[in-house]
Protein backbone atom coordinates (compact mmCIF):
# COMPACT_ATOMS: atom_id res chain seq x y z
CA UNK A 1 0.00 0.00 0.00
CA UNK A 2 1.44 3.34 -1.00
CA UNK A 3 2.35 5.92 1.60
CA UNK A 4 -0.13 8.82 1.70
CA UNK A 5 1.16 11.97 3.44
CA UNK A 6 -1.00 13.40 6.19
CA UNK A 7 -2.88 16.66 6.02
CA UNK A 8 -4.22 19.03 8.72
CA UNK A 9 -7.77 18.02 7.76
CA UNK A 10 -7.05 14.36 8.52
CA UNK A 11 -5.43 15.34 11.81
CA UNK A 12 -8.54 17.27 12.80
CA UNK A 13 -10.81 14.37 11.91
CA UNK A 14 -8.51 11.63 13.14
CA UNK A 15 -8.26 10.04 9.66
CA UNK A 16 -5.30 9.90 7.30
CA UNK A 17 -5.62 11.82 4.09
CA UNK A 18 -3.71 12.57 0.93
CA UNK A 19 -1.97 15.88 0.65
CA UNK A 20 -4.18 18.39 -1.06
CA UNK A 21 -1.73 19.97 -3.46
CA UNK A 22 -3.84 23.09 -3.88
CA UNK A 23 -2.67 24.98 -0.76
CA UNK A 24 -5.99 26.58 0.05
CA UNK A 25 -8.16 23.65 -0.97
CA UNK A 26 -9.77 23.32 2.46
CA UNK A 27 -8.62 26.49 4.13
CA UNK A 28 -10.78 29.18 5.73
CA UNK A 29 -14.45 29.01 6.61
CA UNK A 30 -15.29 26.43 3.96
CA UNK A 31 -12.61 24.11 5.29
CA UNK A 32 -13.94 24.46 8.83
CA UNK A 33 -17.48 23.69 7.67
CA UNK A 34 -16.24 20.65 5.75
CA UNK A 35 -14.38 19.33 8.78
CA UNK A 36 -17.38 19.75 11.06
CA UNK A 37 -19.75 18.21 8.53
CA UNK A 38 -17.53 15.19 7.95
CA UNK A 39 -17.04 14.66 11.67
CA UNK A 40 -20.75 14.87 12.54
CA UNK A 41 -22.55 13.26 9.61
CA UNK A 42 -23.84 9.72 10.03
CA UNK A 43 -23.35 9.12 6.32
CA UNK A 44 -20.17 7.32 5.34
CA UNK A 45 -18.05 9.51 3.06
CA UNK A 46 -14.76 9.00 1.26
CA UNK A 47 -12.66 10.82 -1.34
CA UNK A 48 -10.49 9.15 -3.94
CA UNK A 49 -7.77 10.69 -6.08
CA UNK A 50 -8.03 9.87 -9.80
CA UNK A 51 -4.59 11.43 -10.44
CA UNK A 52 -2.79 8.77 -8.40
CA UNK A 53 -2.11 5.20 -9.58
CA UNK A 54 -5.06 2.84 -9.09
CA UNK A 55 -7.34 5.66 -7.96
CA UNK A 56 -6.78 5.25 -4.17
CA UNK A 57 -9.00 6.50 -1.35
CA UNK A 58 -7.33 9.51 0.23
CA UNK A 59 -9.90 10.40 2.87
CA UNK A 60 -12.67 8.70 4.82
CA UNK A 61 -14.70 9.87 7.78
CA UNK A 62 -15.55 8.05 10.99
CA UNK A 63 -18.98 7.00 9.68
CA UNK A 64 -17.17 5.14 6.88
CA UNK A 65 -15.06 3.35 9.49
CA UNK A 66 -18.17 2.37 11.48
CA UNK A 67 -19.97 1.14 8.37
CA UNK A 68 -17.15 -1.00 6.99
CA UNK A 69 -15.30 -2.01 10.14
CA UNK A 70 -12.01 -0.84 8.63
CA UNK A 71 -9.93 1.85 10.28
CA UNK A 72 -8.79 4.79 8.19
CA UNK A 73 -5.23 3.44 8.31
CA UNK A 74 -6.49 0.31 6.54
CA UNK A 75 -8.52 2.24 3.97
CA UNK A 76 -6.44 5.15 2.78
CA UNK A 77 -4.17 4.30 -0.13
CA UNK A 78 -6.35 1.44 -1.37
CA UNK A 79 -8.75 1.27 -4.27
CA UNK A 80 -12.33 0.92 -3.07
CA UNK A 81 -12.65 -2.50 -4.73
CA UNK A 82 -11.53 -4.06 -1.43
CA UNK A 83 -15.15 -3.66 -0.33
CA UNK A 84 -16.30 -6.02 -3.09
CA UNK A 85 -16.76 -9.75 -2.63
CA UNK A 86 -18.07 -12.97 -4.08
CA UNK A 87 -21.68 -11.82 -4.48
CA UNK A 88 -21.01 -8.29 -5.64
CA UNK A 89 -22.89 -7.63 -8.88
CA UNK A 90 -20.28 -7.05 -11.57
CA UNK A 91 -22.79 -5.18 -13.72
CA UNK A 92 -23.03 -2.55 -10.99
CA UNK A 93 -19.24 -2.46 -10.75
CA UNK A 94 -19.05 -1.87 -14.51
CA UNK A 95 -21.49 1.05 -14.17
CA UNK A 96 -19.28 2.61 -11.50
CA UNK A 97 -16.16 2.25 -13.66
CA UNK A 98 -17.92 3.77 -16.64
CA UNK A 99 -19.10 6.74 -14.55
CA UNK A 100 -15.53 7.31 -13.38
CA UNK A 101 -14.23 7.20 -16.96
CA UNK A 102 -16.93 9.63 -18.09
CA UNK A 103 -16.61 11.82 -14.98
CA UNK A 104 -20.34 11.47 -14.31
CA UNK A 105 -22.48 11.33 -11.19
CA UNK A 106 -23.96 7.90 -10.49
CA UNK A 107 -26.14 6.33 -7.81
CA UNK A 108 -26.15 2.53 -7.52
CA UNK A 109 -27.07 -0.10 -4.96
CA UNK A 110 -24.32 -2.66 -4.62
CA UNK A 111 -23.49 -5.48 -2.22
CA UNK A 112 -20.31 -4.70 -0.30
CA UNK A 113 -18.45 -6.50 2.47
CA UNK A 114 -17.23 -5.39 5.89
CA UNK A 115 -13.92 -6.27 7.43
CA UNK A 116 -15.56 -9.12 9.39
CA UNK A 117 -16.82 -10.68 6.14
CA UNK A 118 -20.47 -9.76 6.59
CA UNK A 119 -22.20 -8.22 3.59
CA UNK A 120 -24.40 -5.15 3.38
CA UNK A 121 -26.32 -3.36 0.66
CA UNK A 122 -24.69 -0.04 -0.08
CA UNK A 123 -26.53 2.86 -1.71
CA UNK A 124 -23.48 4.46 -3.28
CA UNK A 125 -23.51 8.02 -4.60
CA UNK A 126 -20.40 8.82 -6.63
CA UNK A 127 -19.46 12.04 -8.35
CA UNK A 128 -16.47 14.12 -9.54
CA UNK A 129 -15.05 17.16 -7.73
CA UNK A 130 -13.25 19.86 -9.74
CA UNK A 131 -10.95 22.69 -8.70
CA UNK A 132 -11.46 26.35 -9.55
CA UNK A 133 -9.85 25.82 -12.96
CA UNK A 134 -12.23 22.96 -13.79
CA UNK A 135 -9.58 20.29 -13.34
CA UNK A 136 -10.71 16.94 -11.92
CA UNK A 137 -9.31 16.64 -8.38
CA UNK A 138 -11.27 13.95 -6.54
CA UNK A 139 -14.20 11.60 -6.67
CA UNK A 140 -16.65 11.97 -3.82
CA UNK A 141 -18.40 8.83 -2.58
CA UNK A 142 -21.16 8.59 -0.01
CA UNK A 143 -22.36 5.23 1.29
CA UNK A 144 -25.62 4.39 3.00
CA UNK A 145 -26.51 1.00 4.44
CA UNK A 146 -29.87 0.00 2.92
CA UNK A 147 -29.74 -3.68 3.91
CA UNK A 148 -33.00 -3.51 5.86
CA UNK A 149 -34.79 -2.11 2.83
CA UNK A 150 -33.43 -4.89 0.62
CA UNK A 151 -34.48 -7.55 3.14
CA UNK A 152 -37.98 -6.10 3.28
CA UNK A 153 -38.20 -6.10 -0.51
CA UNK A 154 -36.98 -9.70 -0.60
CA UNK A 155 -39.60 -10.78 1.94
CA UNK A 156 -42.26 -8.93 -0.03
CA UNK A 157 -41.25 -10.65 -3.26
CA UNK A 158 -41.37 -14.04 -1.52
CA UNK A 159 -44.80 -13.31 -0.05
CA UNK A 160 -46.11 -12.24 -3.45
CA UNK A 161 -44.78 -15.43 -5.04
CA UNK A 162 -46.52 -17.48 -2.36
CA UNK A 163 -49.73 -15.50 -2.86
CA UNK A 164 -49.64 -16.15 -6.60
CA UNK A 165 -49.26 -19.87 -5.92
CA UNK A 166 -52.20 -19.78 -3.50
CA UNK A 167 -54.23 -17.85 -6.10
CA UNK A 168 -53.48 -20.51 -8.72
CA UNK A 169 -54.49 -23.31 -6.38
CA UNK A 170 -57.60 -21.47 -5.25
CA UNK A 171 -58.75 -21.09 -8.87
CA UNK A 172 -58.34 -24.84 -9.29
CA UNK A 173 -60.33 -25.47 -6.10
CA UNK A 174 -63.22 -23.30 -7.28
CA UNK A 175 -63.13 -25.01 -10.69
CA UNK A 176 -63.33 -28.43 -9.03
CA UNK A 177 -66.16 -27.31 -6.75
CA UNK A 178 -68.02 -25.96 -9.78
CA UNK A 179 -67.61 -29.25 -11.63
CA UNK A 180 -68.83 -31.26 -8.62
CA UNK A 181 -71.87 -29.02 -8.25
CA UNK A 182 -72.74 -29.34 -11.95
CA UNK A 183 -72.35 -33.13 -11.97
CA UNK A 184 -74.38 -33.48 -8.80
CA UNK A 185 -77.10 -31.20 -10.18
CA UNK A 186 -77.38 -33.17 -13.40
CA UNK A 187 -77.48 -36.54 -11.60
CA UNK A 188 -80.23 -35.31 -9.27
CA UNK A 189 -82.23 -33.54 -11.98
CA UNK A 190 -81.63 -30.18 -10.29
CA UNK A 191 -79.69 -28.25 -12.88
CA UNK A 192 -81.27 -24.92 -11.96
CA UNK A 193 -80.27 -25.34 -8.32
CA UNK A 194 -76.76 -26.36 -9.40
CA UNK A 195 -76.47 -23.28 -11.59
CA UNK A 196 -77.46 -20.98 -8.72
CA UNK A 197 -75.01 -22.65 -6.33
CA UNK A 198 -72.28 -22.48 -8.94
CA UNK A 199 -72.94 -18.79 -9.56
CA UNK A 200 -72.38 -18.12 -5.87
CA UNK A 201 -69.22 -20.21 -5.74
CA UNK A 202 -67.80 -18.35 -8.73
CA UNK A 203 -68.74 -14.99 -7.19
CA UNK A 204 -66.71 -15.94 -4.11
CA UNK A 205 -63.82 -16.92 -6.36
CA UNK A 206 -63.92 -13.61 -8.22
CA UNK A 207 -63.90 -11.66 -4.95
CA UNK A 208 -60.59 -13.24 -3.96
CA UNK A 209 -58.82 -13.64 -7.29
CA UNK A 210 -57.63 -10.04 -7.89
CA UNK A 211 -56.59 -9.47 -4.27
CA UNK A 212 -54.50 -12.52 -3.41
CA UNK A 213 -51.30 -11.19 -4.99
CA UNK A 214 -50.89 -8.74 -2.14
CA UNK A 215 -52.56 -10.75 0.60
CA UNK A 216 -49.17 -10.83 2.36
CA UNK A 217 -50.24 -7.51 3.91
CA UNK A 218 -52.76 -9.53 5.94
CA UNK A 219 -55.55 -7.53 4.32
CA UNK A 220 -57.13 -7.30 0.87
CA UNK A 221 -58.25 -4.34 -1.19
CA UNK A 222 -62.02 -3.99 -1.20
CA UNK A 223 -62.25 -2.06 -4.48
CA UNK A 224 -60.59 -4.81 -6.51
CA UNK A 225 -62.91 -7.44 -5.06
CA UNK A 226 -66.03 -5.30 -5.64
CA UNK A 227 -65.17 -4.65 -9.28
CA UNK A 228 -64.29 -8.27 -9.96
CA UNK A 229 -67.50 -9.66 -8.43
CA UNK A 230 -69.72 -7.23 -10.33
CA UNK A 231 -67.94 -7.14 -13.70
CA UNK A 232 -70.08 -9.92 -15.27
CA UNK A 233 -73.24 -7.87 -14.59
CA UNK A 234 -71.98 -4.81 -16.48
CA UNK A 235 -69.71 -6.01 -19.30
CA UNK A 236 -69.90 -2.63 -21.09
CA UNK A 237 -68.92 -0.74 -17.94
CA UNK A 238 -71.83 1.72 -18.27
CA UNK A 239 -74.35 0.69 -15.61
CA UNK A 240 -72.29 0.37 -12.43
CA UNK A 241 -70.60 3.38 -10.81
CA UNK A 242 -67.88 2.75 -8.25
CA UNK A 243 -66.73 5.20 -5.62
CA UNK A 244 -64.11 4.34 -3.04
CA UNK A 245 -60.47 4.72 -2.10
CA UNK A 246 -57.84 2.02 -1.68
CA UNK A 247 -59.42 0.72 1.52
CA UNK A 248 -58.20 -2.70 2.62
CA UNK A 249 -59.87 -5.12 5.00
CA UNK A 250 -59.63 -8.65 6.34
CA UNK A 251 -60.30 -11.70 4.13
CA UNK A 252 -63.44 -12.71 6.05
CA UNK A 253 -65.04 -9.39 5.21
CA UNK A 254 -64.22 -9.90 1.52
CA UNK A 255 -66.21 -13.18 1.50
CA UNK A 256 -69.32 -11.64 3.02
CA UNK A 257 -69.17 -8.49 0.87
CA UNK A 258 -68.53 -10.41 -2.35
CA UNK A 259 -71.42 -12.84 -1.95
CA UNK A 260 -73.84 -10.11 -0.81
CA UNK A 261 -73.01 -7.97 -3.86
CA UNK A 262 -73.57 -10.98 -6.11
CA UNK A 263 -77.05 -11.46 -4.64
CA UNK A 264 -77.84 -7.74 -4.99
CA UNK A 265 -76.75 -7.76 -8.64
CA UNK A 266 -78.81 -10.87 -9.38
CA UNK A 267 -81.82 -9.21 -7.71
CA UNK A 268 -81.26 -5.98 -9.69
CA UNK A 269 -81.26 -7.89 -12.98
CA UNK A 270 -84.58 -9.52 -12.13
CA UNK A 271 -86.43 -6.68 -10.42
CA UNK A 272 -84.32 -3.55 -10.12
CA UNK A 273 -82.18 -1.02 -11.92
CA UNK A 274 -80.46 -3.60 -14.14
CA UNK A 275 -83.77 -5.04 -15.39
CA UNK A 276 -84.07 -2.30 -18.05
CA UNK A 277 -81.68 -0.49 -20.38
CA UNK A 278 -81.27 2.79 -18.47
CA UNK A 279 -80.97 1.99 -14.77
CA UNK A 280 -77.72 2.42 -12.85
CA UNK A 281 -76.24 1.23 -9.60
CA UNK A 282 -73.81 3.22 -7.45
CA UNK A 283 -71.52 1.16 -5.22
CA UNK A 284 -69.47 2.96 -2.57
CA UNK A 285 -67.16 1.71 0.15
CA UNK A 286 -65.58 3.60 3.02
CA UNK A 287 -64.14 3.17 6.49
CA UNK A 288 -65.95 4.77 9.43
CA UNK A 289 -67.73 4.10 12.70
CA UNK A 290 -71.11 2.47 12.17
CA UNK A 291 -74.25 3.43 14.09
CA UNK A 292 -73.19 1.09 16.89
CA UNK A 293 -69.89 2.91 17.34
CA UNK A 294 -67.83 0.07 15.85
CA UNK A 295 -64.82 0.51 13.56
CA UNK A 296 -66.38 -0.74 10.32
CA UNK A 297 -66.23 -1.09 6.58
CA UNK A 298 -69.36 0.42 5.07
CA UNK A 299 -70.50 -0.63 1.59
CA UNK A 300 -73.55 1.04 0.05
CA UNK A 301 -75.59 -0.07 -2.96
CA UNK A 302 -77.91 2.52 -4.51
CA UNK A 303 -80.15 1.75 -7.49
CA UNK A 304 -81.62 4.46 -9.71
CA UNK A 305 -83.57 4.43 -12.95
CA UNK A 306 -85.25 1.08 -12.46
CA UNK A 307 -88.95 0.30 -11.88
CA UNK A 308 -90.51 2.23 -9.03
CA UNK A 309 -90.81 0.17 -5.87
CA UNK A 310 -92.30 0.74 -2.45
CA UNK A 311 -91.96 -2.74 -0.97
CA UNK A 312 -89.78 -5.79 -1.48
CA UNK A 313 -90.77 -7.52 -4.76
CA UNK A 314 -91.85 -11.13 -4.50
CA UNK A 315 -88.83 -13.41 -4.57
CA UNK A 316 -86.39 -10.59 -3.83
CA UNK A 317 -85.22 -12.41 -0.72
CA UNK A 318 -84.50 -16.06 -0.55
CA UNK A 319 -81.74 -18.60 -0.26
CA UNK A 320 -79.06 -16.32 -1.67
CA UNK A 321 -79.73 -13.51 0.77
CA UNK A 322 -80.10 -16.03 3.59
CA UNK A 323 -76.57 -17.26 2.82
CA UNK A 324 -75.06 -13.79 2.60
CA UNK A 325 -76.84 -12.66 5.79
CA UNK A 326 -75.52 -15.74 7.54
CA UNK A 327 -71.99 -14.83 6.46
CA UNK A 328 -72.51 -11.26 7.62
CA UNK A 329 -73.83 -12.38 11.01
CA UNK A 330 -70.84 -14.68 11.39
CA UNK A 331 -68.62 -11.60 10.94
CA UNK A 332 -70.89 -9.52 13.24
CA UNK A 333 -72.05 -7.54 10.23
CA UNK A 334 -75.47 -6.17 9.35
CA UNK A 335 -77.31 -5.37 6.14
CA UNK A 336 -80.10 -2.81 5.88
CA UNK A 337 -82.37 -2.61 2.83
CA UNK A 338 -84.47 0.46 2.07
CA UNK A 339 -87.08 0.17 -0.67
CA UNK A 340 -87.14 3.81 -1.80
CA UNK A 341 -89.45 4.78 -4.65
CA UNK A 342 -86.37 5.66 -6.74
CA UNK A 343 -84.87 2.24 -6.19
CA UNK A 344 -83.35 -0.13 -3.69
CA UNK A 345 -80.79 1.31 -1.28
CA UNK A 346 -78.65 -1.05 0.79
CA UNK A 347 -76.01 -0.49 3.45
CA UNK A 348 -73.66 -3.24 4.55
CA UNK A 349 -71.66 -2.66 7.74
CA UNK A 350 -68.89 -5.00 8.80
CA UNK A 351 -66.97 -4.35 12.04
CA UNK A 352 -63.30 -5.06 11.54
CA UNK A 353 -60.21 -5.42 13.67
CA UNK A 354 -58.00 -3.62 11.19
CA UNK A 355 -58.37 -1.65 8.00
CA UNK A 356 -56.04 0.59 6.10
CA UNK A 357 -56.58 3.17 3.40
CA UNK A 358 -54.32 3.20 0.37
CA UNK A 359 -54.17 5.17 -2.83
CA UNK A 360 -56.09 4.67 -6.01
CA UNK A 361 -59.66 3.94 -6.91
Amino acid sequence: MSEIPSHPLSQALGTPSAEFDTPDAFDGASGLLFEQAMAQTRMAVCLSDPTLPDHPIVFCNRAFERLTGYSADEVVGRNCRFLQGARTDQEQVAKIRQAIRDEEVIVVEIRNYRKDGSSFWNALHLGPIYDAQGKLKYFFGSQWDVTDIHLAKSEERHAKAMAREVSHRLKNVFAVIGAIVNITGRSMGARDVARKVNDRVQALGRSYEPTLDDAFFGTMEIGQAVRSVLKPYDPEGERLVFNGNGLRTEPNAISAIGLTLHELATNAIKYGALSNDVGTVAVEWRHEEDKHGRNSVIVTWTERGGPEVSAPPDGSTGTGFDISESLLRHSRGVIERHWDREGLRVEIALPIGRASAGGGR
